[in-house]
């Protein structure tokens, strides 16, 4: 089934980088993009927009850095606040997913794969947004 607002930008938001991940145009598959490095928030959301623009994107899924209790973190506010600007500045919706351990199992694949320290620098990033999306695409199946 077609999505309706085009491909989908999933993003795993951090202090220094961002994951990212798009969507085939039919919402099936997650494919991971390189990790973007943060600069300033101005040039952070000016990117992502014009990324978005560039993939034909018509929804970003951010990830949803919750306690394990399902409370609110302090990261969960700074998403919230980067993800209200950014719809703003791209003037396109904006979703959020539940993220809670994406990370570490992002990190158990990678160690799998025997990947170094050095070696996972952004793909730790690029994975846990890959897994990001692929959540939040599951979930329309089940709609």
């Amino acid at each position: 089934m077609a999505q309706p607002f085009g491909r989908i930008l999933g993003l795993d938001f951090g202090k220094r980088r961002i994951g990212l991940a798009l969507s085939d145009p039919f919402g099936v598959t997650a494919q991971p993009l390189p990790t973007y490095t943060r600069v300033r928030v101005r040039e952070d959301v000016a990117y992502l927009a014009e990324l978005a623009r560039n993939r034909e994107v018509g929804l970003f899924v951010f990830g949803d850095p919750k306690y394990m209790s399902g409370d609110m973190s302090r990261q969960s506010e700074a998403v919230r606040e980067f993800a209200a600007r950014l719809e703003q500045y791209s003037k396109l919706p904006v979703t959020f997913w539940d993220e809670r351990l994406t990370s570490s199992q992002a990190h158990r694949v990678l160690d799998e794969y025997g990947w170094s320290r050095e070696e996972r620098k952004g793909k730790v990033d690029q994975l846990a947004a890959t897994l990001i999306l692929e959540g939040y695409l599951h979930s329309l199946d089940h709609q």
